[in-house]
């Protein structure tokens, strides 16, 4: 019987070589991480699941509303970064009442805090796809910023996953941004 003896001595291993161990397994899922299909997967089950509707990837660009409504979930661990929902007011309220059952004619704390909610389950399962990740990756609380005519910025991402998606008329853009692999 042949047994691994990398497994046998990976328990006594010191913080600093579970570290190096953990980072190479990291580095060679990349191809994993960065693989769009589990951005659309974790949008197509949150979406069922807390919205009650699935969504379509949509190609085209978005239709600007006068307000709109961003969310950031940050990433940090092994991988560094953020997860970034971003959509039009309109679809912001649509968001909500689905997920509470009343409507909201205007972007408040409780839309606010709806498409924080969106964007923190959504950067969970993306992480949750690749399991080193999960185990060492871990999520800031969400930040949101509603508003017109801003830009968020991040300086050269290792890889970035930006989709766009639609349910019935509402449209909403999911990024992955990795601004670092440890």
């Amino acid at each position: 019987m042949h047994t691994n003896p990398w497994a046998v001595r990976s328990p006594l291993l010191g913080g600093a070589e579970r570290a190096k161990a953990m980072t190479k397994s990291l580095r060679d899922s990349v191809e994993l991480i960065s693989n769009p299909s589990n951005l659309d997967s974790s949008v197509d089950e949150v979406f069922s699941l807390t919205v009650g509707v699935h969504c379509r990837r949509a190609w085209e660009a978005a239709v600007p509303d006068t307000e709109s409504v961003t969310a950031v979930v940050g990433f940090g661990g092994l991988l560094t970064g953020a997860c970034v929902f971003r959509t039009g007011g309109t679809t912001a309220c649509a968001i909500c009442a689905r997920m509470t059952g009343m409507e909201f004619p205007e972007i408040d704390d409780t839309v606010r805090d709806a498409i924080g909610e969106i964007c923190n389950i959504l950067a969970g399962t993306w992480k949750s796809k690749v399991p080193e990740l999960a185990a060492h990756c871990d999520l800031s609380v969400p930040a949101v910023i509603t508003g017109r005519d801003y830009k968020l910025h991040v300086q050269a991402p290792e890889f970035t996953i930006r989709h766009g998606f639609r349910f019935e008329d509402s449209f909403f853009e999911v990024t992955i941004l990795c601004d670092g692999l440890q």
